[in-house]
């Protein structure tokens, strides 16, 4: 039997435009859903029209056990023995050059549904939700540079399914490690003065949709914000114009949310942010907390791989604690 992406049995988990009938469908790596199913063969299906190659790569995990990727198909399928179960599918990595935010979008995940003998009950999940706001390394890019090129292929792009990761980042982590359901926000070489790739707009713009004309209708707990590195061809002053903007409309969206200013890993604008915080804090009656990320990481490579994405999240997790009083 079939059973649409807005069946009870079916869980979404990160940005998603869910304003069709046919499919939900996310641009965000690290966006996710989970299915509770019964049986022993789960169809997974997609609306793959406007995909291209290289196509998005997914992790599958079924029961919390052993994790498989595969490239994204009209149609997957997943065997378990007879029972009831529950299968995890994370939009793990894409192309970050293919278009993400005007139609057609080139490397969506759009899920329909999924076939099996019968629906099941998912188990509640009533942790709070933590956004990351950020550039490439949120997204996961790079994080296994030396993975996997594609075999005869000349054009770098078309190895990012593989060498890229949203599940590896920091970003992922620390919600692991705080045990919070993640909404991962990140665009390559996105600013906030500056576009990125995939036509998405600066991150003013590009934060309040899922894609151009999608507009976002989550709000979470904690937020975020982690720009900087790809502003560095702007004046500091730019840059803090901009950061002020960009805290407004974080505020806008979520309105009781916790909100973090974390600083780039590269080290710029660290020493003026810190700064401008305290003032803006001081000036719209806010709570926006700073978190210094000089030093944790080196700064060269400028895209963390997995180590240091782990060692990023420990020291971020560590500080959010102490925000939260835990």
């Amino acid at each position: 039997m079939f059973y649409g992406y807005r069946d009870p049995s079916v869980r979404l988990t990160g940005r998603w435009d869910v304003r069709s009938e046919a499919c939900a469908i996310t641009t965000n790596p690290g966006a996710y859903f989970e299915i509770a199913w019964k049986g022993s063969i789960l169809e997974l299906v997609f609306d793959t029209e406007h995909d291209r190659y290289p196509y998005p790569h997914l992790l599958i995990q079924t029961d919390g056990g052993a994790i498989q990727e595969t490239p994204l198909d009209s149609r997957l399928r997943v065997f378990a023995p007879e029972g009831e179960h529950v299968c995890k599918v994370v939009y793990k990595s894409s192309t970050e050059a293919w278009s993400r935010w005007r139609l057609p979008i080139h490397n969506a995940l759009a899920l329909c549904g999924y076939s099996a003998a019968e629906c099941g009950t998912l188990p509640a999940d009533n942790r709070k939700t933590i956004e990351f706001v950020g550039d490439s390394i949120t997204e996961g890019v790079l994080v296994d540079v030396d993975y996997a090129k594609a075999p005869a292929c000349d054009i770098d792009e078309h190895n990012r399914p593989f060498q890229d990761d949203a599940t590896a980042t920091y970003a992922w982590l620390t919600a692991e490690m705080l045990d919070l359901r993640p909404y991962i926000c990140g665009f390559g070489a996105v600013g906030l003065t500056r576009p990125g790739k995939g036509r998405v707009p600066a991150a003013p713009i590009s934060y309040p949709y899922n894609y151009e004309g999608s507009p976002i209708t989550h709000s979470c707990d904690i937020v975020v914000l982690n720009h900087g590195a790809n502003d560095r061809i702007h004046t500091e002053d730019e840059y803090i114009a901009k950061y002020g903007e960009m805290l407004k409309i974080l505020r806008k969206h979520n309105p009781n949310a916790v909100l973090i200013s974390l600083s780039a890993f590269c080290g710029a604008f660290h020493t003026r942010l810190g700064n401008f915080i305290a003032e803006y804090n001081a000036e719209n009656g806010e709570n926006v907390h700073f978190i210094d990320s000089t030093g944790w990481v080196p700064v060269e490579p400028l895209h963390p791989l997995r180590p240091g994405h782990r060692i990023i999240a420990e020291h971020l997790a560590a500080e959010i604690k102490k925000i939260l009083g835990e």
